[in-house]
Parts: C-alpha cells; sequence; structure tokens
C-alpha cells in the first residue's frame, strides 16, 4: 500500500475531513486530497504532523512491513514495557499470552 492509501485510509478511519486534517496540519484540504490522490508528496515534517493528527506512526504512512498498522498507543505500550525489568516484562508477556490464549479460543468455539 502506497503513502497515498494509507493517509486516505487512516484519515477516513478517524472520520476526519480533508479540510479539517488540512487545518490540523497547517495545510488545506486540497493539499490532503493532492496527498491521498498520490499527485504530491509531503515534506517528511508535514509528513509527521499529518501522522500525530491521526494518532498513527510515520513508519505507518511511509513504510510497507509487518508492522505498519501499530497505532501510537499500542507502540507506547510497547516502549513501558520495553523499559521494565526482565522480571516484570516476564509478568506482562504471562498475562498477555494467557489473555491472547483464551481469545484464541473462544473464538474458535
Amino acid at each position: 500500500m502506497a503513502f497515498s492509501e494509507r493517509l486516505a485510509f487512516a484519515r477516513k478511519q478517524k472520520k476526519i475531513k480533508q479540510a479539517d486534517l488540512g487545518k490540523m496540519v497547517g495545510t488545506s484540504g486540497d493539499i490532503i486530497g493532492k496527498y491521498e490522490r498520490g499527485e504530491n508528496t509531503p515534506s517528511i515534517d508535514v509528513a509527521t504532523k499529518i501522522a500525530d493528527a491521526l494518532g498513527v506512526t510515520l513508519d505507518y504512512l511511509v513504510k510497507d512491513g509487518e508492522y505498519e498498522q501499530i497505532d501510537k498507543e499500542t507502540l507506547k505500550r510497547l516502549q513501558d514495557i520495553q523499559q521494565l525489568t526482565p522480571e516484570n516484562k516476564d509478568h506482562v508477556f504471562a498475562l498477555l499470552d494467557a489473555f491472547l490464549k483464551q481469545v484464541k479460543l473462544q473464538s474458535i468455539m
């Protein structure tokens, strides 16, 4: 998926109009439309503002990859976990593993 497609998808998911996103990042809705159609490409500074306004990472907007759809809230939590002691990380991962296992079991029942 290209930058233009990811931008349009993320904006629509947040139910933000092009004009409103333009105001949020200091440009116009027409320019946002050009970004979404692939007619123009924003500078890194503008792309960063767009990512912040949409609550996604810059990586999500500009890169293809396994973790392209990690939102900022999830990323922040992962960074917080990374700061924990190894023992506390083990506890968090054990809880997470148990929860994910339960959800998977419920989905197949």
